[in-house]
């Protein structure tokens, strides 16, 4: 991904709660001579040689999984809040633009069996039920339900490569970046009010 350096995050720590907190990515590889992308959890993780992963699933009726034997190189995509910045917020005359944060993992992906399946779908399921009123646990379900795990390709993803874009107006003056804040918390959608927080957390 093409990074202006004003743009670049290399904050691991930043990087790393990003993509915790945005782990619905895009996980994209060729599969059949073509580019092919899922949307999915994809969550972080250690794998047993203590290397920082990604794990997720998909369909077995999905032929993606196919192309992670001919080419084991994958592109995943996390995307974060994102807003229009009309020129009108600026004290001068300037360009329409778009302030978003995104992140790249680049990696080599492994399909996953036995045990180690279910582990990960445990750890799945506890992440998101943890709020729930009434949290289910993998553990709890039925042998019948549990045959469904067939039905599923789970995989692990060495992690290689990350790139992390953080746009968020770095490039104004206080005056003009104090405004672009105002502005978008005016607007009441609540992409642009997260843009302006994050903005409000962003080291200048």
């Amino acid at each position: 991904m093409y990074i202006p350096d004003i743009y670049k995050n290399e904050n691991q720590e930043s990087i790393t709660a990003f993509l915790r907190e945005n782990s619905f990515g895009i996980l994209i590889n060729q599969t059949n001579g073509k580019l092919w992308a899922t949307h999915i959890p994809l969550e972080l993780g250690i794998n047993k040689e203590g290397k920082t992963i990604l794990e997720g699933h998909i369909s077995k009726e999905n032929p993606q999984w196919k192309g992670f034997a001919e080419n084991d190189q994958i592109l995943a995509v996390f995307s974060g809040p994102h807003s229009y910045i009309s020129p009108s917020w600026y004290d001068h005359e300037n360009v329409p633009t778009w302030n978003y944060i995104a992140v790249h993992v680049y990696g080599k992906i492994k399909i996953i069996e036995g045990d180690a399946v279910i582990e990960s779908l445990k750890k799945l399921v506890d992440k998101y039920e943890q709020n729930s009123q009434n949290p289910v646990r993998i553990e709890d379900l039925s042998e019948k339900t549990m045959m469904q795990s067939r039905g599923i390709v789970a995989f692990e993803i060495e992690i290689e490569e990350i790139q992390a874009q953080q746009k968020m107006s770095q490039n104004r003056d206080d005056k003009n970046y104090q405004n672009i804040i105002s502005e978008l918390e005016k607007t009441n959608k609540n992409q642009s009010i997260a843009v302006a927080n994050e903005m409000k957390k962003c080291p200048r």
